[in-house]
């Protein structure tokens, strides 16, 4: 059996980040995964700028690495399509240059994503990497987790760090982390190459259509005229409305409002359905000797489904404390809680906001009311694009009284549905 302090089970962002940011603060560790890399990730496979932050604080080069490995598509703004089709573009910097080199967001296909990562794991000495490797069984001990590999491989580990994903068996049943289909979404995602009519700066495309609310139909950009399609929705609404999103995303594909874009594309692969554990509902990730991180500790955006950024920041958080815990000699479930708090302070706020949003957008025609003022208003779409880098900004989104201003400074008076209160 081989003895480590920080075992790693998954090697995907979360558990890739937590190894690398280990290494960088000296701390070796063990990173097991079941697959071997390179290996396919259903994902929208947006990459948001919390990502080339985080890395560029390990090594400065790292995403100049990425790009010269993969040439990821450089991404600069959102195009917004609310139910009311009013288009709002929203830049992620104000006044931008496109330099590709200094994108604030990128969309790489997962394989080429995740198996950049694994190589950038492989550059470090001190992180001793295991794929194809299945584990099979966690026991607890009185100082850590004894973990089995399928091939019969056992590790002792002070710390175990849960990275693997959506379908994580020790976090629904060592740590009790249920699925909750309320937070839950489902999700379909296709490749196809010479999908037309993007912006001409790779703005990503979320698309609100009426009958899949809550939810969105997206459109990505990625190299070589390839684009990421897909469409997700929550789970439990889903199930009310016995939905299959297979044949919804080729329903809308197909539709009079998205052929001409669809004209002379080609579908390269099969559309496959994945799950989304959101991060919409307060969780607590730690525990004895343990640590829940990205998907494992659902940690999804509820409002855009992103999961990347906060799958590394995770792992970043889970790193740092684990290091602490190694210097202090404390793996108790009140030190490791301290994992919770700067979750809390760094994502939780993030994500109750979205939920919020999420929630305001299932009324359409609070949606509609909402985004027609941004469209008339160039100012707002200024104020919106700094709210991507000023979380302080961005909630004055779910207070009611920012929207009456601009409302009132608009028209003259307040929208009907609050004047008849």
């Amino acid at each position: 059996m081989q003895v480590t302090p920080v075992l790693i089970v998954g090697a995907g962002p979360a558990g890739a980040a937590t190894a690398l940011r280990l290494s960088y603060l000296g701390v070796p560790s063990v990173l097991v995964d079941k697959a071997a890399f390179p290996r396919d990730k259903v994902c929208g496979d947006a990459i948001s700028g919390k990502v080339p932050t985080l890395l560029n604080r390990l090594d400065p080069a790292i995403m100049d690495r990425f790009r010269k490995r993969f040439s990821p598509a450089d991404v600069w703004g959102i195009r917004f399509y609310p139910p009311s089709k009013k288009l709002i573009e929203l830049p992620f910097k104000v006044g931008y240059e496109r330099v590709p080199d200094e994108a604030p967001g990128y969309v790489s296909k997962r394989i080429d994503f995740d198996a950049f990562l694994i190589e950038e794991v492989r550059r470090r000495a001190d992180v001793d990497l295991h794929l194809a490797t299945e584990i099979v069984a966690t026991e607890r001990t009185a100082t850590g987790y004894i973990v089995r590999a399928k091939d019969g491989r056992e590790w002792h580990c002070r710390l175990l760090i849960d990275a693997s994903g959506a379908q994580s068996k020790f976090s629904r049943h060592e740590a009790g982390q249920a699925i909750d289909k309320d937070h839950y979404a489902a999700a379909v995602r296709s490749y196809y190459r010479g999908v037309t009519g993007f912006h001409p700066d790779n703005f990503i495309e979320l698309h609100f259509l009426k009958q899949y609310n809550p939810g969105y139909f997206w459109i990505f950009p990625l190299p070589n005229g390839e684009a990421n399609v897909g469409l997700g929705m929550r789970s439990d609404i889903v199930t009310k409305k016995k939905l299959n999103l297979r044949k919804e995303l080729d329903r809308i594909v197909a539709s009079e409002e998205f052929r001409d874009r669809f004209a002379g594309a080609e579908r390269i692969d099969p559309t496959i359905g994945y799950g989304l554990p959101l991060g919409s509902k307060d969780r607590i990730l730690s525990g004895d000797h343990y640590l829940l991180t990205g998907d494992a500790g659902h940690l999804i955006d509820p409002l855009t489904g992103e999961g990347i950024g906060n799958a590394t920041y995770s792992g970043f958080i889970a790193a740092e404390l684990a290091e602490r815990c190694l210097r202090e000699n404390r793996f108790d479930a009140e030190f490791l809680s301290a994992y919770d708090v700067r979750i809390e302070r760094v994502l939780r706020t993030e994500l109750r906001l979205s939920y919020r949003l999420q929630q305001i957008m299932q009324y359409r025609y609070i949606t509609n009311l909402l985004t027609g003022i941004v469209a008339a208003n160039p100012k707002l779409v200024e104020l919106l694009c700094k709210m991507y880098t000023d979380f302080e900004l961005r909630k004055q989104l779910v207070r009611p009284t920012f929207w009456w201003k601009l409302f009132r400074a608009k028209t003259g008076k307040l929208p009907a549905a609050v004047a008849e209160k």
